[in-house]
């Protein structure tokens, strides 16, 4: 049984009035009339200056470069480019993920990680009861689904990438593997920010593992020797399909995390472990529970307290 939340996402009445930051936030850069990392709607000019060349996102219109998509601008000497809202996931070796089973096929499984095709997560690429490295089974493969199944969800570490692009992932650790006892919340993978760590604990007693893919997983806080046994992989919890007891408390704690992630992403802020810590400080110090992050003024409020530190 698979614990679910269900939230109305917050949506801003204007998005890109929302987004759009005033005049006097932008950057100029040595002068010119870029400015970078602001958003910008497609049609609208970045720049007139002929010093500057075009990239991704952006095209050529009588000697103005002009955005071609929705996103944020980007320059990197002087090549400009636009980088858009609304894109899949562009995986690096070392990432980290959230995903969802789609498929269980021979030996593998098949991974939603919001690219641009499934990822793939062999079998010999998990932690199998027992804790030790060794040879994989035809009794292993029988069991697969006794392992994952479709519609589980996971956080894996990409490991490679096969020919035809398609990402493989890895589980071979005790802080990877099947995600219980919470909600996924989706957000724009550009919106997550590259981090030391992206497993973060809230004081009120929440994990958060940001995924690299957009995908953001917050859930109760579960101690690491927890999901330990004495010879160290518990694999009956590892690969529970059980949620654990849940205490209103919590449970409200987990919705109240959500909703800050939603209203954030909404307003086009960028996320941290940091950023999140302040935000959830936020609604303490306002007393503001979860339903109340989903009016526009309490979330604008929030948007504007976090953007002034």
């Amino acid at each position: 049984m698979r614990l679910m939340f269900s939230f109305a996402p917050f949506r801003p009445t204007n998005f890109a009035a929302a987004a759009l930051p005033d005049d006097d936030d932008e950057m100029d850069l040595d002068g010119d009339d870029v400015a970078v990392n602001s958003i910008t709607l497609p049609g609208e000019t970045i720049t007139s200056s002929h010093a500057y060349m075009r990239g991704h996102g952006t095209y050529v219109d009588e000697e103005q470069v002009i955005a071609s998509v929705a996103g944020t601008i980007e320059r990197v000497n002087k090549l400009v480019t636009v980088r858009a809202i609304s894109t899949k996931y562009n995986p690096e070796v070392g990432d980290l993920v959230v995903g969802r089973i789609t498929e269980v096929q021979p030996r593998r499984w098949k991974v939603d990680a919001n690219s641009r095709q499934d990822a793939v997560l062999l079998l010999s690429s998990v932690n199998l009861p027992g804790g030790v490295q060794r040879r994989k089974l035809e009794s292993d493969e029988l069991q697969m689904r006794t392992f994952f199944e479709e519609g589980d969800l996971l956080v894996a570490e990409v490991q490679a990438f096969f020919a035809d692009g398609a990402m493989s992932l890895h589980t071979r650790s005790l802080k990877y593997g099947k995600l219980r006892n919470g909600q996924l919340v989706m957000v724009p993978p550009m919106l997550v920010r590259r981090l030391k760590s992206h497993f973060t604990t809230l004081p009120c007693g929440v994990d958060l593992i940001l995924g690299l893919n957009g995908y953001i997983w917050v859930s109760k806080h579960v101690k690491q020797n927890e999901q330990e046994g004495e010879e160290g992989f518990d694999a009956e919890t590892i690969y529970s399909n059980r949620n654990d007891p849940i205490d209103e408390s919590t449970r409200s704690a987990i919705s109240r995390v959500a909703n800050i992630i939603r209203v954030l992403a909404a307003h086009f802020v960028p996320l941290t472990d940091t950023l999140l810590l302040e935000a959830y400080e936020w609604t303490v110090e306002n007393d503001t529970d979860a339903k109340s992050l989903l009016v526009e003024d309490v979330g604008d409020a929030l948007v504007a307290s976090v953007a002034r530190t």
